[in-house]
């Protein structure tokens, strides 16, 4: 297919207005449920999802998973679980949203196995497969087109291949959004009475190991058209952000950045160096050895390659061969090219183990705490705005279910503010101002002709963070100057953005999405360079601070972009203990 040709003036830009009673933007996981939610609640309204993509394959859930990470099984209590998500995430999440978010966990896992998801069960059949304490194992290569079908059943207006690119504002209210359609150039004007984001995480901030300078860019682990848009609309209007410098920087399997609790935790392999000992067993014992919390586990091959004890792998060699069959089969759910990998360089996973190693550092609220400061409700600090998903920050390790379970909280919060809410007054003037933005860069290149290309942005902003702000090829090591040199450099690209071009439609979202991707970093860096401690070791580690601090951040480090100043306002809030107990402890 021919890439779209970009509009030739803002004359000839057509508008598509739509009001709606709730708006949606993202129609992945979190975002399906939400609409599923809100219009089972009450069929009368108006729900409209807006979506980059197109929402059969959209968000992380798009190429499948083989297992759902977080549902309460039978024995196990609410309780239980804070106290290991708690432990989990260094002792620091936000106990109110974690539990109001295990309250309804288990009831968006069990509809889709109504809706058709195959879920595998225990050879007794009456409980689900384990998978690990929390895991659950599916067949779930389409478990994203059975929610898009039972979206549609809904009768939600699902708008597909539409960019969002910032909220409608009346005053500090958010009353919709803009964007435009990727497909046709049309820019869409959404006023909606509440407004839900959803649009998953941020990646593609740092660079990875496999890009090249000319390739693979986006060879990543997180899904490469999560670029962090919900983070930077919110963020320029002045919402309230959290933990961004709880980063999630995973152990993945070399070189192709694929996961790898397929199998060390289904099939139970060892983490190994070199010399073929047992990393967590032996060098991380004292700090839980397997049952470590994650960052010690994602961070351990990388301290071994450090101290020249690497490459590292997962031990495959005493797996038999009908685990090993089974185990390629767990993969044709969630990462079928990772198969077709392993074959084309002929490896014998008997003799030959896998080799591992760390990921780029990713934002991403439904493995770590980043993302909006919002309520029990999931309401933001702006009027009008709720979050759910990868989006909304303080509740770590919620996964798929619990990033699902947040879709029909947001959902029921908004419900219940559409009830006594009207629609909001449009600023034309905004509306003018935006759509001059948004197609600057196309307009740019067709007067000018020349510039920088949103590929070249953004391999100088991958290259900057990777090197100054604790990436892979860094071992995820920073430091105060060289986050001030990031911080620096940022701002420059930031001005440089004036240069930006973009050919056609499709170049003018990859423009968006390195704007977007900016906007983030910058905020990121603000956090990375506030907590001044080492916390999380591998997602944060401040090598001019290397301990942890509990007298000064036991606490949430937040952030406020103020429109008004261009500046970033650093400040904390405090941890609030609900379930009693060693919070380091499970």
């Amino acid at each position: 297919m021919a890439r779209a040709c970009l509009p030739q003036s803002v004359a000839k830009i057509e508008e598509v207005r739509i009001d709606t009673d709730i708006l949606i933007i993202g129609a992945g996981n979190a975002g399906c449920f939400a609409a599923i939610e809100a219009k089972r609640l009450n069929p009368d309204l108006n729900v409209t999802l807006m979506e980059k993509a197109h929402i059969d394959r959209s968000g992380c859930l798009a190429g499948g998973m083989d297992a759902i990470n977080t549902y309460i099984k039978k024995g196990r209590t609410i309780e239980d679980f804070v106290r290991w998500s708690r432990s989990q995430a260094g002792g620091l999440l936000r106990e109110d949203l974690t539990i109001s978010m295990a309250e309804v966990l288990n009831k968006p896992i069990e509809e889709w196995e109504e809706w058709g998801m195959p879920i595998k069960y225990e050879e007794d059949g009456d409980e689900y497969k384990t998978r690990g304490k929390w895991d659950i194992t599916i067949s779930g290569s389409e478990m994203k087109v059975i929610l898009a079908e039972k979206t549609r059943e809904t009768g939600c207006e699902i708008i597909n291949r539409v960019v969002a690119t910032n909220y409608l504002m009346e005053g500090n209210k958010v009353i919709g959004a803009i964007g435009f359609g990727v497909r046709d150039g049309k820019v869409y004007i959404i006023r909606a009475k509440a407004t839900i984001i959803a649009t998953g995480g941020a990646a593609g901030l740092y660079k990875p190991y496999q890009n090249d300078g000319n390739d693979s860019h986006h060879q990543l682990w997180y899904a490469p058209f999560n670029v962090g848009t919900g983070f930077a609309i919110g963020i320029r209007q002045g919402a309230e952000m959290t933990t961004f410098e709880m980063r999630w920087c995973a152990t993945r399997t070399k070189d192709f950045n694929g996961p790898i609790d397929t199998i060390s935790v289904g099939y139970k392999t060892p983490m190994i160096n070199c010399k073929g000992e047992q990393i967590l067993k032996t060098r991380y014992a004292h700090l839980g050895g397997d049952a470590a919390p994650r960052y010690i586990r994602a961070n351990a091959p990388m301290d071994e390659w450090r101290e020249g004890r690497g490459p590292c792998y997962v031990d495959t060699t005493h797996m038999t061969p009908d685990q090993i069959h089974d185990m390629k089969y767990d993969y044709l759910n969630e990462r079928p090219s990772y198969v077709l990998f392993l074959a084309s360089r002929a490896q014998n996973l008997s003799k030959e183990p896998i080799e591992i190693y760390g990921s780029d550092p990713y934002i991403v609220g439904g493995h770590t705490a980043s993302g909006y400061w919002v309520d029990v409700k999931r309401a933001t600090t702006l009027p009008g705005l709720y979050a759910c998903g990868d989006v909304a920050g303080g509740t770590p390790n919620k996964f798929v279910g619990g990033c699902a379970a947040e879709g029909l909280l947001s959902a029921r919060a908004a419900v219940d503010y559409v009830a006594g809410a009207k629609q909001g007054n449009l600023n034309e003037e905004q509306i003018s101002r935006e759509k001059d933005r948004i197609f600057a860069p196309g307009f740019r290149h067709s007067v000018v002709g020349d510039g920088v290309t949103p590929r070249e942005m953004e391999e100088r902003l991958q290259r900057l963070m990777d090197e100054y702000a604790g990436g892979v090829h860094q071992f995820f090591r920073m430091n105060k100057e060289g986050l001030e040199y990031a911080l620096r450099n940022i701002k420059i690209l930031k001005d440089q953005v004036k240069y930006l071009i973009a050919t056609d439609l499709h170049e003018l979202m990859d423009a968006h999405e390195v704007i977007d991707r900016l906007d983030v970093a910058e905020v990121l860096v603000h956090h990375l360079m506030y907590r001044e401690e080492t916390r999380w070791a591998g997602w944060q580690t401040r090598v001019d601070f290397p301990e942890k601090n509990d007298q000064q951040f036991d606490c949430f480090v937040n952030s406020r972009y103020n429109p008004e100043t261009r500046e970033v306002e650093m400040f904390t809030r405090p941890y609030e203990q609900i379930i009693p107990g060693d919070r380091l402890k499970a």
